[in-house]
């Protein structure tokens, strides 16, 4: 019979599961280690429980699919909690298996209570019951990551790691997806309203990232402009009344277009303050609200729950049946100002010894393989990179920043690396951003040979911060750090750079890009004293 560890290996390869990410110890490291010698498959060790816990973001991101991590006791439980609340608040199905101190000790010096750290994070937890449950225990854990969409944390006491146990496949019995159907009566109610507007526009958020075709048909048959969430990103690509980012990161077009809409036609998005601009969006408009959830609904002028795919489609029949005509909103006009707007680089000087970032990110954009998966972390570079470094479709896009955190994006990119090992990641980062999160799994990315392309946009510390102090006359000195050199950083960690101090650099940038072998960091020297949104 099995030892408990090799049990639970065993299972997780028999559910399909191919790479677990990780830190071991003395409560997890056997279970890890049968992972890889007995059952032949992958584990990558991070460098901090953090850094295997978003790792795990990244995967599940990309692939949809369980993401499973394993740590080991005590402090390392409460070195993931950042990660599980990220987990919760991105609704990402995750399985994290923790060690735990022996049941019987009462004086280990890293007993503390799991369950009290991770249920106030929204995750979930099982505790393994006995030596004999583990495998119901492990098979519970994963049926609630799946199902409701959320980290699940198994407990597993150190005790248990070498009793014996008659193993069994445990089956999972997740139901088939089962796609809500929509209630006539609340599309009547939406087509009712639809009727009555003259200027709708259609916004998705990354809900209905599936049902992409059927909404480009709604919103061509309604005469609406499109645009997406910051989630959501280039899911009308391609369509010439793609409106592309709202909110914050929203185009002058964009602005302008959706000031003058007098409906939003809303899929899969749930319109928070980001997104509407704290709420400037939503004025003067009557707002339609799709959600496959029917929990997630919002209080608005219309709303219907359902599969957004089956919405848009019921909506189209019942919009022919009736005979409604076609708005004038998509015109000749605006297909014109979005391609010209699209295709307008207003170029700014920089001061020497730094170079201009939106000028250095549209020339990456041009230059980085088009076929990538793209990262971001947190902080003030975002403003510029988001709308610049592009992708071909959303799900190649990994934001974890639900909860606001830096240094997330390296983690989240060995994972995405993972979960599309044929193509290359490409993470921006701050340099605060990197230092604080993305150093040490550099490591990690150069370990595991990964095709990663790390672009740090470097202004010197906290810009964000520079910004607040400067603009209430004080001293910013508390925000700015003299950073080691982060090329010499990043070969000494294994891997390839090169430091971009003014445009004259980018050529070099190119080549290395081309030539990589390694993973590549890309310095961009920036002058935290200019302002890098994009200026339109």
């Amino acid at each position: 019979m099995p030892a408990v560890h090799a049990a639970v290996a065993q299972a997780l390869a028999e559910y399909g599961v191919d790479v677990m990410f990780g830190l071991i110890g003395d409560a997890n490291m056997f279970m890890a280690h049968s992972f890889v010698a007995e059952q032949n498959r992958r584990y990558v060790g991070a460098v901090h429980e953090a850094g295997a816990m978003f790792m795990a973001h990244g995967y599940a991101s990309v692939t949809g699919n369980l993401a499973v991590v394993t740590v080991t006791q005590g402090p390392a439980l409460t070195n993931t909690i950042t990660g599980l609340v990220e987990g919760v608040r991105g609704r990402l199905p995750m399985l994290v298996i923790a060690g735990d101190t022996p049941v019987a000790s009462r004086n280990h010096p890293q007993d503390v209570d799991h369950r009290d750290f991770v249920l106030p994070t929204g995750a979930g937890f099982e505790q393994a019951r006995t030596p004999g449950s583990v495998l119901d225990d492990l098979a519970l854990a994963i049926r609630r990551a799946m199902i409701e969409r959320r980290p699940v944390v198994l407990n597993i006491p150190s005790d248990f790691q070498f009793q014996e146990i008659a193993y069994r496949a445990t089956p999972l019995r997740l139901a088939a997806y089962q796609p809500l159907q929509p209630d006539s009566a609340a599309v009547a109610d939406v087509v009712d309203l639809l009727a009555s507007v003259r200027r709708p526009v259609l916004l998705a958020g990354r809900g209905a990232i599936p049902a992409r075709s059927e909404l480009i048909r709604l919103a061509e048959r309604l005469g609406a402009p499109v645009t997406t969430t910051l989630k959501a990103r280039e899911l009308f690509r391609g369509d010439p009344f793609d409106l592309g980012i709202t909110g914050g990161l929203a185009t002058p077009t964009a602005v302008q277009t959706l000031a003058d809409a007098d409906c939003l036609l809303v899929f899969g998005a749930g319109l928070n303050d980001f997104t509407t601009g704290h709420g400037k969006l939503l004025e003067g408009k009557r707002i339609i609200h799709s959600e496959a959830n029917p929990d997630h609904l919002g209080p608005y002028d219309a709303v219907v729950a359902g599969d957004p795919a089956a919405v848009a489609r019921a909506i189209l029949r019942r919009l022919d049946a009736r005979q409604i005509t076609r708005s004038g909103f998509r015109s000749d006009q605006l297909a014109e100002r979005i391609a010209v707007e699209a295709a307008a680089a207003t170029p700014a000087d920089s001061t020497p010894g730094t170079v201009d970032a939106a000028t250095a990110l549209r020339f990456l954009n041009a230059v980085l393989p088009a076929d990538r998966v793209v990262v971001s972390d947190g902080g003030r570079f975002m403003m510029t990179s988001l709308p610049l470094l592009r992708v071909q479709h959303p799900s190649d896009f990994v934001l974890p920043q639900n909860f606001g955190s830096i240094g997330t994006g390296m983690g989240a990119a060995i994972g995405a690396a993972y979960a599309e090992p044929r193509r290359p990641v490409v993470l921006v980062v701050g340099d605060g951003g990197f230092l604080h999160g993305g150093l040490a799994e550099f490591s990690t990315a150069v370990r595991e040979r990964l095709d990663l392309i790390v672009v740090v946009c470097n202004d010197g510390g906290y810009g964000a911060e520079h910004i607040q102090f400067r603009d209430r006359a004080l001293d910013p000195a508390i925000s700015l750090f003299d950073w080691p050199d982060l090329a010499e950083v990043a070969h000494a960690l294994g891997g390839t750079a090169v430091t971009v101090h003014g445009t004259d650099d980018l050529a070099k940038a190119a080549v290395a890009i081309e030539q990589r072998e390694r993973p590549l960091l890309i310095d961009l020297r920036l002058d935290v004293m200019v302002d890098i949104r994009i200026q339109h």
